[in-house]
């Protein structure tokens, strides 16, 4: 009996050792399995992505409008094994937006350039997985009328044109008071007729200027001025139309019609440098000359005819007994040069620093 329990017990000791090295071994030596390789390689791929980041922002004028279609481009010294996206170079969208998606971190510089605008470059370094938003990079206008000339086709100067104009036509004095015709790039890019049309439509089509006419034909009723037309609403209708008659006319001839004949500049062109007896002297001459569309200096025949045919056509209007005589016509000519000159420097030593929307042009002098 003691050697058939012996052996009994041998043999639970056998199964139960053999048990023991079959459960174990599996972990003594690992098989590699598929699913092993596949969490390596997957859990390797996104170590990568989260190394690349991103860079945006947004291309602007000097008046903070956004630029569109402007040319961006990326450079930089990509670290060596680096799946760098191939394209380096986009477009900003009509909200002037851009975007550089997939970028290794390290150094990188920006260069934007747009027609008629100078070109801006940017360097900064982009760190792993950031996400960098740039501040709005405002490009300053092109200032050099012969670099443009030289560089551009007339269309592409027309262009330019086109991208100064909308700055000019954001001018206002204290923020409400229109102030179109005065250029603050020195060698501005010269208007197109069609230009020159354009921003008379955009003067007397302002707001501002319905409520000065409208000022001024109440002044007029409350002193009885132009007795003839009466009183009441109606006597105020035909001041109002008379006024506004008077600045339609003398916008359109004084600052389209004969510069587009004359191929004149009708725009006051700030000097802002050099001694204060200069720019006196310059703001007094700029009423009776001003600059060709060839970019040269001649007597401002637009100007002065203008003020003449403007005071011819208003005696089709006025009531008989007040209309000018030619005599007195030639003399509110001569006031309106004065007022001219007047204007000039107002332009040359004050104006410009209550229109608020050139502060944001730190290059302009």
């Amino acid at each position: 009996m003691f050697t058939r329990w012996s052996l009994a017990l041998v043999v639970c000791g056998m199964a139960v050792h053999g048990f023991s090295q079959t459960t174990q071994a599996p972990k003594a030596t690992p098989v590699p399995g598929p699913e092993h390789e596949v969490t390596t390689s997957v859990g390797e791929q996104p170590a990568d992505q989260r190394t690349s980041g991103s860079v945006s922002g947004t291309v602007v004028d000097p008046s903070g409008a956004v630029v569109a279609g402007a040319q961006v481009r990326l450079s930089r010294a990509d670290p060596p094994g680096t799946n760098q996206s191939p394209k380096q170079e986009v477009l900003s969208g009509g909200d002037g937006g851009f975007s550089f998606a997939d970028i290794a971190p390290g150094a990188f510089q920006l260069t934007v350039t747009a027609t008629g605008f100078a070109t801006r470059t940017f360097s900064g370094t982009l760190y792993p997985g950031e996400i960098e938003r740039l501040p709005p990079m405002a490009l300053e206008v092109a200032a050099a009328i012969t670099e443009v000339q030289v560089g551009l086709s007339r269309a592409e100067v027309a262009e330019v044109a086109e991208q100064q104009l909308k700055i000019e036509e954001k001018q206002r004095v204290l923020g409400i008071i229109p102030n179109f015709y005065v250029s603050y790039v020195p060698h501005a890019a010269p208007l197109t007729a069609k230009q020159k049309f354009k921003l008379a439509m955009r003067t007397v089509v302002d707001p501002f200027t319905f409520l000065v006419v409208g000022g001024t034909a109440g002044v007029e009723q409350a002193q009885n001025h132009f007795f003839e037309y009466g009183q009441g609403a109606e006597g105020y209708a035909k001041r109002f139309g008379a006024n506004y008659a008077d600045t339609v006319t003398g916008t359109f001839i004084g600052g389209a019609i004969l510069p587009s004949l004359l191929k004149q500049d009708p725009r006051y062109f700030y000097k802002g440098t050099g001694s204060t007896q200069s720019r006196f002297l310059y703001a007094i001459g700029m009423s009776v000359i001003c600059k060709g569309d060839n970019g040269h200096w001649q007597p401002n025949y637009s100007g002065i005819l203008g003020s003449l045919a403007a005071g011819g056509i208003s005696n089709l209007y006025y009531p008989a007994i007040d209309r000018d005589s030619a005599a007195l016509t030639f003399d509110n000519t001569a006031i309106g040069i004065g007022s001219s000159a007047i204007s000039n420097l107002l332009q040359e030593f004050v104006i410009r620093k209550l229109t608020p929307k050139l502060k944001r042009d730190a290059s302009q002098p």
